[in-house]
């Protein structure tokens, strides 16, 4: 049995503790980032049930007193940097998820800095002190456990399971605490009887499978009993670029798809033009109910970076997928990548229609023009962003959507491409 050498941490209430650092006048208040909507909250605004993602109306419902402030989203990058950089000077390997938290392994320096927990403790001491933020810290023999226990040692925390006591920790914990069970997934199995990790270990997946899926079902199995293998992994080079939108349980209309994948490969698509690339394979997913994810993917004959082809092409995919499974009524999230990527430095010269599943009869001549006005359409529009900022400029079918979108700044710092960090971004 491996040690228990994996470390989570995670910074509290990062958005709003960055703020309350920032000005004194804000320390020990409830106070949430945002303004429509609640994009962080204190936790002195949490004890009154003030979260994120809740309408502001809803929120200064819950707190008579609680203040928002517009946030400052340059300064986050910089303290969640920061932060890293106190990760690195204890070991090589960091895996960082987010802004604000991340993923290392300490079994190669224990003859360094001593124990995990010794490590864990001199983290957090060094991020208070010469940072000013709290950090709460999970140790334990896998990911998964890691990360629940890092959630357990919030606020301001340290929590270490050893690899004896996992069983006695996680089973009496609620089963919210798993990673990847949402409020729906949560529903579901409190209305099974269902209510803690324990109950979830001695369910077991035929049970879970009939509930939840069988993807599903077995992946809340093996978690619920620390059945985790993966490593923590160290960045490398980005090998696709990509965004997700969760849509909470939504009737998957045509419009609905449409307005999603158009916000999803604009986000996609500009970025791949600011790196000079473009990518040949498209990939769609889509999520069901009861976190079944069904997948679709092409590649192209030629690679890809124009907004409007590659919400096309997006499109016919994520209309395979919802009509292979017509039983399914409700989607909850869909996410578009390209990979298989490459430099770009001049005018995609066709569109990608010659692929078996997406084949139809065009002017060669025709398909130039299109192609051609839409790269001179996506350098302007890039041109007026980069000068104006990016809600300056857009196609209509974003633009004059009535959804409710996080805020760009938000977006850039979930978007800022780190080397390795996968093609999902919030």
């Amino acid at each position: 049995m491996r040690r228990a050498t994996i470390l989570h941490a995670d910074l509290d209430a990062f958005y709003a503790s960055v703020e309350q650092l920032l000005d004194p006048s804000l320390r020990n208040r409830p106070i949430a980032v945002g303004g429509s909507v609640v994009l962080a909250a204190s936790y002195e605004a949490r004890s009154y049930g003030v979260r994120g993602g809740m309408p502001g109306w809803r929120a200064r419902q819950l707190c008579g007193d609680l203040l928002f402030v517009g946030g400052h989203f340059g300064r986050y990058q910089q303290f969640g940097d920061d932060v890293v950089s106190v990760f690195h000077d204890f070991t090589p390997r960091v895996e960082r998820v987010s802004i604000d938290e991340a993923f290392l392994d300490v079994a190669g320096t224990v003859h360094l800095f001593g124990a995990p927990t010794d490590i864990a403790a001199a983290i957090r001491r060094r991020v208070r002190d010469e940072i000013g933020l709290p950090l709460s810290v999970g140790v334990a023999r896998t990911k998964h456990l890691a990360k629940v226990a890092s959630q357990v040692a919030k606020p301001d925390g340290l929590v270490a399971v050893a690899p004896g006591d996992e069983r006695d920790f996680l089973d009496p914990l609620p089963v919210g605490l798993i990673w990847g069970v949402g409020p729906t997934t949560e529903r579901r199995l409190h209305e099974a009887g269902i209510s803690t990790i324990g109950q979830l270990a001695k369910a077991g997946s035929p049970i879970l499978g009939s509930l939840l899926g069988q993807t599903a079902g077995a992946k809340l199995a093996a978690l619920s009993a620390n059945v985790d293998d993966r490593a923590v992994k160290t960045p490398a080079r980005s090998k696709s670029m990509g965004a997700q939108a969760a849509l909470g349980p939504r009737d998957a209309t045509p419009e609905l798809i449409r307005e999603t994948l158009g916000y999803l490969a604009d986000r996609v698509a500009s970025r791949l033009r600011k790196a000079t690339l473009a990518g040949r394979t498209v990939t769609v997913r889509v999520r069901f109910s009861h976190l079944r994810s069904v997948t679709r993917s092409v590649t192209l004959s030629v690679a890809i970076s124009t907004t409007l082809t590659l919400t096309e092409v997006a499109e016919r995919l994520a209309h395979s997928a919802i009509l292979d499974n017509e039983r399914e009524r409700e989607i909850t999230l869909i996410a578009v990548s390209v990979s298989n990527l490459r430099p770009e430095h001049s005018l995609q010269l066709e569109l990608p229609l010659d692929s078996p599943n997406l084949r139809r009869k065009v002017d060669p001549r025709a398909v130039f023009e299109v192609e051609a006005s839409r790269w001179g359409v996506d350098r302007s529009v890039d041109a007026i962003r980069d000068r104006f900022g990016r809600t300056a400029v857009g196609y209509a079918t974003v633009a004059l959507s009535a959804a409710k979108r996080v805020p760009q700044e938000f977006r850039e710092l979930a978007e800022r491409d780190q080397a390795g960090n996968g093609a999902w971004s919030q």
